[in-house]
């Protein structure tokens, strides 16, 4: 099929046409069956990779067709659609609704945007045809947080450009057909330029092989090939990334916004819990009482209710924001607000679950014990959330800086994503922030930032006629949280460690006979 045929977006491919409701109703039914009744879902659970008939038949009714332009083919790439895709997939394995968020936001929606015209369609239909999968890498040995000084090379030659490098933790590592392929230009000096570009590789051409020198041993997420790849391939010149910007801005674009789609994967597995959790409940009897009869359990149950609610918030506002059409580059304080506040949740409400289910749950065969393997990594990948924690405070600090404004209420009271949330915390916000925070004070200040801003998006979904008692306990949850991060910020004091402790620190010595 060659490039840019005027057809391509008249052929119909599976899942690209019909209501979105019958389609999503059969991809639940197609996930059951895949996931719970034509394999076993325990030993999914616990090997390594997901085995090819199962995802065969999981991809065979075109669900990556949601995330693709329907001028190629797709249902069209509607944020809201996508996010439902992902929640779907998530509800039933975690790991899944991962691997279509990977292909959506760190592939094709990069390639949407981003890739010229003759290479769009060709691919396109490869992933509507023949169930091709994508990944990005980025993240390199030496090279992790610190991604602006990767190592990895692009050299241009007349008809190519040649990368070399090495990457690791690219999630379906030996797995993807395609890789987005992140790297810095070696000038004629043989240094590297301070920029990076993205290149298309496809590693069923000739020349563009992606050697996986070693596969992890990675703790969860166990169907989810990771590795350390070696990058020694000569791309074409057209599979170069066009943004008409820098390859800084156009990362932070794509960053921003995968971590504003976050929600799609929070809200199916943030369910899941709710879901498992309450049917315990009911049917665990324990001094005679239902396990859901007791206080802190009610709590417990609470905060997963609240956390659902969050997320249902944050998915209506990236349904109106995370769109292609949008230059995210600059909207650093939404996207690290709902990648840190929904990863946090993921992980407390798998934390619940396995709280509740007791010794059972710790067995590897077991959901709650494995959903908190599972979400765990989603509080470090895509940026660490302590570090995107303390870039919320940075981000907001510079903007009160600009504007002139000490006061933290005041400045709060008077920027959109916190004006009617703020309002709730108006004494505890009252004070004067010293633009010279310490590190770890940036981070509490961003824990509590994040949550405002997420109660800003509850505010907003109770308005569009959400249920109200779930909105209720959103807001009583967030308020705590808020009420008890501000409070650990406003304290005076820090401590640090102490790294040669081990001299007359032995407590056997204190009490041994002498």
């Amino acid at each position: 099929m060659s490039a840019g045929e005027p057809y391509l977006g008249l052929m119909t491919f599976p899942g690209s046409t019909g209501s979105f409701a019958t389609f999503l109703s059969g991809f639940q039914d197609t996930l059951r069956t895949a996931l719970h009744e034509s394999s076993d879902v325990d030993h999914l659970g616990i090997s390594r990779g997901l085995p090819a008939p199962v995802l065969d038949s999981i991809l065979a009714g075109g669900p990556l067709s949601t995330f693709i332009p329907a001028e190629f083919g797709g249902r069209g790439g509607a944020i809201h659609e996508c996010l439902a895709v992902l929640e779907t997939s998530s509800y039933e394995s975690l790991a899944l609704g991962l691997t279509f968020g990977i292909n959506w936001a760190l592939f094709l929606q990069p390639l949407a945007k981003h890739a010229q015209d003759g290479i769009k369609g060709p691919i396109f239909a490869r992933f509507l045809r023949d169930k091709s999968l994508g990944g990005l890498m980025i993240t390199e040995p030496d090279y992790g947080t610190d991604a602006l000084n990767m190592q990895t090379s692009s050299t241009e030659r007349p008809d190519h450009y040649h990368i070399q490098g090495t990457k690791h933790w690219g999630g379906l590592s030996g797995m993807a057909d395609y890789w987005l392929v992140t790297a810095r230009e070696r000038s004629a000096d043989g240094n590297l330029r301070r920029d990076i570009s993205f290149f298309v590789c496809d590693v069923q051409s000739p020349g563009q092989d992606i050697e996986v020198e070693e596969y992890f041993e990675n703790l969860g997420l166990y169907q989810i090939p990771y590795g350390r790849n070696r990058i020694d391939a000569r791309v074409p010149k057209d599979h170069r990334l066009q943004s008409g910007t820098t390859g800084v801005k156009m990362m932070l674009d794509m960053l921003h916004r995968s971590r504003m789609q976050f929600p799609g994967m929070g809200q199916g597995f943030l369910r899941r819990m709710l879901d498992e959790a309450l049917a315990h409940c009911r049917s665990r009897y324990v001094g005679g009482r239902s396990l859901s009869s007791y206080d802190q359990v009610q709590q417990r149950l609470a905060r997963m209710q609240a956390s659902f609610t969050i997320s249902s918030a944050m998915c209506c506002f990236s349904s109106g924001s995370a769109g292609i059409e949008n230059d995210l580059s600059t909207r650093g304080v939404e996207a690290n607000s709902i990648k840190t506040v929904i990863t946090d949740m993921m992980q407390d409400a798998a934390q619940s679950l396995l709280q509740l289910v007791g010794a059972k749950g710790y067995r590897l065969d077991h959901i709650a014990g494995r959903s908190t393997v599972d979400s765990r990594p989603f509080q470090i990948f895509e940026g660490s959330n302590d570090v995107l924690y303390s870039q919320i405070s940075e981000t907001l600090l510079k903007m009160m800086q600009r504007s002139k404004e000490t006061n933290l209420f005041t400045f709060l009271a008077g920027f959109k994503l916190t004006a009617r949330a703020s309002q709730y915390f108006r004494e505890l916000l009252n004070f004067g922030v010293d633009r010279e925070l310490p590190q770890r004070k940036l981070v509490d200040l961003g824990r509590a930032l994040g949550r405002i801003v997420s109660m800003e998006w509850v505010l907003k979904l109770g308005d569009r006629g959400f249920r109200a008692d779930l909105i209720s306990i959103g807001l009583s949850i967030l308020r705590q949280e808020i009420n008890g991060l501000l409070d650990t910020f406003t304290r005076r004091g820090s401590v640090e460690a102490v790294e040669e402790y081990r001299d007359n620190s032995s407590w056997f010595s204190l009490v041994s006979p002498t």
